[in-house]
């Protein structure tokens, strides 16, 4: 799978700034105590488990921005597909700037690399299908972003960035706006052209007002499989069906089977293990 292309610096450097300067503090204590200034060291960031390859522009950032002469050379791109011991990131240069931002490195990859990991599990597995497979707004605040990215870097597809760049119409607006076909008319009346407009819907009554007041994407929410069949049978011509709600790789399979076009999964990023990668000196 080709790599998206890494948001821009300005997206995610406040963040890296600040999970800096938690760590940092005044200084690294331990490193000042017990190295001299002078002393060098090569290094290696390693996969410890099999995993899907995203976050390294992150760490390579965190390590020059502690010690600009620390020299980073990637050993894998991101998105890449590696086993357990595989290097992913070579540093070299002053020990105590190597250790300085080990941490904060590792826990980029580490959670971004978690994220890809489990995105590539869910679109392998409805993989044939020609089902797309979403993320959500569930993601860890402040790192949107980073968090879309791993998600794009795993082979999943962005869904809206957030309440500003699409229009997703849900059960508590429906119920504010006295009904599904009220809701979708008033987007339709006054929202910018530009914007998605999508509804979520309950039943096949829902479904059928939706589309007859101008909807063309429609969200399934919390659906078993036999209903998601059903409403796919009815609608999937007229409209871009998208399934959500208790998903998981036991189940998506099967939901991808039913007929929907596309599944959004909050777990992607909201409950994605960080995985296991180390750094670990080399001599040098």
């Amino acid at each position: 799978m080709t790599a998206p292309s890494l948001p821009p610096r300005a997206s995610w450097q406040p963040l890296l700034e600040r999970a800096l300067a938690e760590d940092l503090g005044s200084g690294d204590a331990t490193s000042a105590a017990v190295l001299a200034a002078q002393a060098r060291a090569a290094a290696v960031l390693e996969a410890r488990e099999a995993l899907v390859v995203c976050g390294l522009p992150l760490a390579q950032a965190a390590f020059e921005a502690v010690e600009p002469a620390l020299r980073c050379e990637p050993a894998r791109g991101e998105g890449d597909r590696v086993a357990p011991g595989t290097p992913l990131l070579r540093v070299e240069g002053p020990t105590r700037g190597v250790l300085a931002a080990e941490r904060t490195a590792l826990n980029f990859v580490a959670r971004l690399a978690g994220i890809a990991t489990l995105t590539r599990r869910f679109v392998e597995a409805v993989a044939g299908t020609g089902v797309e497979i979403l993320d959500t707004r569930k993601t860890l605040p402040g790192w949107r972003v980073l968090d879309k990215y791993a998600v794009a870097t795993g082979g999943g597809r962005n869904h809206r960035f957030g309440l500003y760049d699409a229009i997703l119409i849900k059960d508590n607006h429906i119920a504010a706006a006295g009904g599904v076909g009220a809701a979708v008319k008033a987007a339709r009346a006054t929202a910018a052209g530009h914007l998605a407009l999508q509804v979520e819907v309950e039943s096949e009554a829902q479904a059928a007002e939706a589309i007859e007041a101008g909807a063309r994407l429609l969200l399934l929410d919390n659906q078993s499989p036999a209903q998601l069949r059903r409403l796919a049978d009815r609608f999937r011509t007229e409209a871009v069906l998208e399934a959500s709600g208790g998903i998981t790789l036991a189940n998506v399979r099967e939901v991808a089977e039913t007929g929907v076009h596309r599944i959004s999964i909050g777990a992607l990023t909201h409950s994605a293990p960080s995985v296991d990668v180390a750094l670990e000196l080399r001599d040098g």
